[in-house]
């Protein structure tokens, strides 16, 4: 454990960081599923609703520093050809 007082705040601050990135990237997760699920229902209003939530959360996570923005941009990209791919 840190004795410096400047150290125990470092951990702390990290703590709590590593939490909030953890709760971006689940939630993130989350949409993606809620897409790729509603694409293999068939479903198409309910997939172009999840599309758009999924490709904010991917810009959101993206913009925080959470996932990478090429990583981003190439899930968004592969979920909107799967999105095309049913019309």
């Amino acid at each position: 454990m840190a004795n410096i007082k400047s150290a125990k705040k470092r951990i702390k601050v990290t703590e709590t960081k590593t939490a909030q990135n953890r709760m971006i990237k689940s939630a993130l997760k989350t949409a993606i599923k809620n897409f790729e699920a509603a694409v293999t229902a068939n479903n198409a209003e309910e997939a172009k609703t999840s599309f758009v939530k999924a490709s904010k959360s991917l810009d959101m996570a993206a913009q925080k520093g959470v996932v990478h923005k090429n990583m981003a941009a190439r899930k968004k990209s592969r979920l909107a050809a799967k999105l095309n791919a049913m019309a």
